[in-house]
């Protein structure tokens, strides 16, 4: 069963699509980026999110008093490091939140998949201008003979959906840009994507 994130939510009418769509995961992004939010944002988006779905908070190179002060506060429920995070980060956010960490690598290569002590690892399109978010597709061969649960992004879409989760099999599609019209989420697109992914686990 192929889990679903819809991630750079920043409105309330996002919070009332994901709501209506049910995935399992959404994600606010604090890093610089047009889908960037901040701390009060995201408190009020958390606090009209279904409590049925895992709030991720998407952070590059963020002090970890921030995050950790973002987890004590109930705001995210998972963190996802995007940046240049070192192993250590990683195991004193675990230590200090007791919250889930993705641990986001950027893939041009085999040798970007990386070993982690991070409880699940992302891979999304390596952009030498970027972090993420670039909406563009990397090459999913590069993924064969990877084990553990995975999340997969990186301008999945309505099209490619289908071929990744069977020809990539992650634990957990993370969907952005491909649910957006001019940049902004789009309520339809969300259900549509959703609504097929399910149909698919089926």
């Amino acid at each position: 069963m192929t889990k679903i994130k819809i991630c750079g939510l920043s409105r309330l009418e996002d919070i009332a699509a994901v709501n209506a769509a049910r995935p399992d995961y959404i994600g606010f992004v604090f890093a610089k980026s047009k889908r960037q939010v901040d701390g009060e944002t995201a408190r009020a988006l958390k606090q009209a999110l279904d409590p049925g779905i895992a709030a991720v908070g998407v952070f590059v190179n963020h002090p970890v008093a921030e995050i950790s002060a973002l987890a004590a506060a109930g705001i995210i429920d998972l963190i996802q490091l995007h940046g240049d995070e070192d192993e250590a980060t990683v195991q004193l956010l675990q230590a200090q939140t007791g919250l889930p960490v993705i641990r986001a690598l950027r893939i041009s290569s085999p040798a970007d998949i990386l070993p982690t002590a991070a409880d699940y690892r992302l891979f999304d399109t390596y952009d030498p201008s970027q972090y993420g978010g670039s909406g563009a597709v990397f090459n999913w061969d590069l993924l064969q003979g990877v084990t553990g649960d995975f999340f997969l992004a990186g301008g999945l879409n309505i099209d490619n959906i289908k071929a990744a989760i069977q020809q990539v099999r992650p634990y957990c599609v993370d969907l952005s840009s491909g649910v957006e019209t001019d940049g902004v989420k789009d309520r339809d697109k969300i259900i549509e994507i959703v609504k097929m992914i399910r149909k698919i686990n089926r």
